[in-house]
């Protein structure tokens, strides 16, 4: 953060609120942005009703900010998490911006300027846990000292908001760029924080292909060191996409050592080798069970499946990951497991650690 976005935030937090608190710990400052001597950022409030009340403080804000040393040029806009329910529109992202829809002509690769590293947590079948792996290896990163983000492209079944504890929807003031949210030190942006939670997402393939361009180049990401890809299951439309139009520099499967399992987890390298995307490692999920009570362990899934299928095709083996019920009650707790000190975080930690120490992130 330069010395100038410091000297800004101070400001806003002298502005309080009538009901408690300052711009910045009410997290309601939006698109920041310091440019030379020019800051420009968005007031949300969380409400219609509310945003009516604080052009003072807009106008207060905006002249605060103008008194900083450096500052040449003040604009400050006030808008809304979400119209008012009397205009029967959705909360969250504004009315003229529309999620999905067919890909737009670009030139160039799908890679956000400020992403350094883009890499990709797939799998060949669904409930492996590969968006649990996801979900914590950014936490873990994170943890490292790693400014990461967490793009969840299972666009038929997102859940990154939950296992992240995320509520609120991501803002765009002015409908084209999104403000991404952000938990645990992890920048976020799912699809599922864009619909209503039961709502089903009914696309076809090219509305999923616009959905991912969307998530990709009109989000806000700022400057990341790695870009964490949390895939669908299978080898289908948003694979393809990625894989072909962005530059992906590795991909992670993920797969517990059952031969069910294993059969669609070598569909998945076998994608990934056809486009190119260089396979960094296997992860073993689900490798054991260790009984709480007696402490016996058992393979339910069987024992040593993906250990031996790294070895078969010289891949490294990234983990082997135990089920563990910590884990589950964070992802479903919205508080993933990597965020504590027990055995789990220590094995994810050890997980960040392998790929920081070779140079993927």
């Amino acid at each position: 953060m330069s010395d100038l976005t410091s000297a800004v935030k101070a400001v806003l937090e002298r502005l309080e609120l009538p009901d408690g608190g300052n711009l910045i710990s009410r997290d309601m400052i939006r698109a920041l942005r310091v440019e030379g001597g020019a800051v420009r950022f968005v007031i949300e409030a969380p409400d219609a009703e509310m945003a009516k009340r604080m052009e003072p403080l807009r106008q207060a804000a905006e002249r605060g900010v103008a008194t900083v040393e450096g500052v040449r040029d003040v604009q400050v806009a006030l808008t809304a998490h979400g119209p008012t329910k009397a205009q029967g529109a959705p909360s969250g992202a504004a009315p003229s911006l529309k999620v999905g829809g067919h890909p737009k002509p670009q030139e160039g690769p799908m890679k956000p300027a400020g992403v350094r590293t883009i890499l990709a947590v797939g799998s060949g079948k669904g409930g492996v846990g590969k968006s649990t792996v996801s979900s914590n290896l950014a936490v873990a990163l994170a943890r490292a000292g790693k400014k990461v983000g967490l793009l969840d492209a299972d666009i038929h079944g997102p859940s990154q908001p939950r296992m992240f504890g995320l509520t609120k929807k991501p803002a765009s003031p002015d409908g084209k760029i999104i403000e991404p949210l952000h938990a645990h030190g992890v920048t976020v942006m799912s699809i599922g924080s864009m619909m209503e939670a039961d709502k089903a997402v009914v696309w076809r393939g090219p509305m999923l292909m616009g959905a991912l361009q969307q998530m990709l180049m009109q989000v806000n990401w700022g400057n990341l060191d790695v870009l964490i890809v949390d895939l669908p299951p299978g080898t289908g439309d948003v694979q393809l996409t990625l894989c072909q139009r962005s530059e992906v520099a590795g991909a992670i499967v993920v797969s517990t050592p059952q031969d069910v399992a294993l059969l669609d987890a070598r569909k998945a390298l076998d994608a990934f080798n056809t486009l190119k995307t260089p396979v960094l490692g296997l992860i073993e999920n689900m490798a054991v069970f260790t009984c709480p009570h007696c402490g016996k362990d058992s393979h339910i899934f069987g024992a040593g499946g993906v250990a031996a299928e790294a070895e078969k095709l010289g891949l490294p083996l990234l983990a082997q990951l135990p089920i563990d019920l910590d884990t589950r009650l964070g992802g479903d707790g919205g508080a993933p497991v990597a965020l504590g000190d027990g055995p789990m975080s220590e094995a994810y930690g050890r997980l960040a650690a392998r790929l920081i120490e070779g140079g993927v992130v």
